[in-house]
């Protein structure tokens, strides 16, 4: 897992911007992908970051990177909660949460559409798509839209000038732990 893939897929939650992001990573064995978790966890852990294997299969990792306490806030809104209870999610903790996740992303084809939730996306939005498909959505950036668009309109623009700003640099020499801002 290299550096510059985990600061082009997750600058906005190394800058504590959001609870997390995910991209898919190869590695040579299940082995290698362990150590590069445990490396990641133990540079950037004391800046509030966690790394998770969200399911390894054909040599290929869906990495987490995540912001467990803002992985926490998010998972305590009302509606995020309505949503979890409705796909099965018994846990009160994020921790119960992210392993039903885990569960749920190996034994569907698809991806969990509750999934918004854990990358930070509002939950009104994650409750349109669950509801109204992929058609009826109102803009689409980082993630389809429902509610509130010009808010998300915004938040797109931020994420994405966080990410150039941040793949600047480090093409520059910054270190990500310098790029990491500690919550």
């Amino acid at each position: 897992m290299s550096e510059e893939m985990i600061i082009r897929h997750c600058s906005p939650t190394l800058a504590g911007m959001k609870a997390g992001n995910m991209f898919t990573c190869p590695f040579a064995s299940s082995d290698e992908m362990k150590r590069s978790f445990r490396r990641f966890n133990m540079r950037l852990g004391n800046k509030g970051l966690r790394a998770i294997p969200l399911r390894f299969t054909k040599g290929r990792a869906l990495v987490y990177i995540y912001r467990p306490s803002h992985l926490v806030r998010d998972l305590r809104k009302s509606v995020a909660v309505s949503i979890l209870r409705e796909r099965g999610y018994c846990s009160n903790t994020a921790e119960g949460c992210l392993i039903h996740l885990m569960k749920r992303i190996c034994e569907c084809d698809e991806f969990p559409h509750e999934i918004g939730l854990f990358l930070g996306y509002p939950p009104e939005d994650v409750r349109g798509f669950i509801e109204e498909g992929a058609a009826k959505c109102k803009c689409t950036g980082c993630w389809k839209v429902y509610g509130d668009e010009e808010l998300a309109v915004k938040t797109f623009a931020k994420y994405r000038k966080c990410t150039d700003v941040y793949c600047a640099r480090y093409a520059k020499g910054t270190s990500i732990e310098r790029l990491t801002v500690a919550v």
